[in-house]
């Protein structure tokens, strides 16, 4: 009786002990919590067709990784501030945040209709949700910047330091090159063709096919390990 009668309380005290714990703990508490970088927003990547790309990636021209020639590349050589290519008053860096935003908060500015003041991306290079709630302010506009798909100073070791000034003021404000992304990821990334930098994987074929389009869009070349990294990329298309 002894021993049945200690089993029981035992019982009890459980019970008890669990019904507490489960009154500290929140419902949902999750078993897990992950560190806030590891969560994602990854869209699903859209089936993008790499032969076109692969045809017009054989069609460069070959260049050494670092020709000989070229005259050192300075940053002004391809113009200051961004442009309005278009004429529609608005400059590049707006119209690029207008295109590839989720949401936007806009207002009219002089001619421009639609400089940007808040709004979400979803950042291409780590699938990761960008929510800002004032571009005005010094240090969100940082957590954004527009990316030269491929680098000005890629351009100009591959071909654009021949070009006029008005050319390369032209490659620089090129919609088709430009993309809203991460700022840290943006700078992590510097001026690195694909060998030396790639998107997550998921991002990689369309930003193969994008890369190479650029190149082939301004008659630029491309260097072996380049060449070799872009047709990695392509093979997941």
């Amino acid at each position: 009786m002894g021993r049945r009668t200690s089993l029981g309380a035992l019982v009890v005290l459980l019970a008890v002990a669990g019904w507490a714990v489960s009154l500290w703990l929140p419902e949902d508490a999750p078993a897990t919590r992950r560190a806030p970088s590891e969560v994602t927003a990854e869209p699903s990547p859209e089936p993008v067709d790499g032969s076109e790309a692969r045809r017009d990636l054989a069609a460069l021209a070959t260049v050494a990784r670092r020709p000989e020639g070229p005259a050192a590349y300075i940053r002004s050589s391809f113009g200051g501030d961004w442009a309005d290519r278009d004429g529609n008053g608005c400059n590049q860096r707006d119209d690029v945040l207008l295109r590839d935003a989720v949401e936007v908060r806009t207002r009219p500015q002089g001619r421009c209709d639609h400089d940007v003041l808040a709004g979400t991306w979803l950042d291409p290079y780590t699938g990761r949700r960008l929510v800002f709630t004032d571009l005005k302010q010094p240090r969100q506009a940082q957590a954004i910047q527009i990316d030269h798909v491929v680098p000005l100073s890629e351009a100009w070791r591959s071909g654009a330091s021949g070009w006029s000034p008005e050319r390369r003021r032209a490659f620089a404000n090129d919609l088709g090159n430009l993309l809203a992304v991460d700022g840290p990821t943006n700078m992590s990334k510097s001026d690195d063709d694909p060998a030396g930098w790639r998107p997550r994987k998921g991002f990689q074929c369309a930003y193969a096919v994008r890369w190479i389009e650029t190149k082939t869009r301004w008659s630029l070349a491309a260097d072996v390990s380049e060449r070799r990294a872009l047709g990695e990329m392509l093979g997941y298309c």
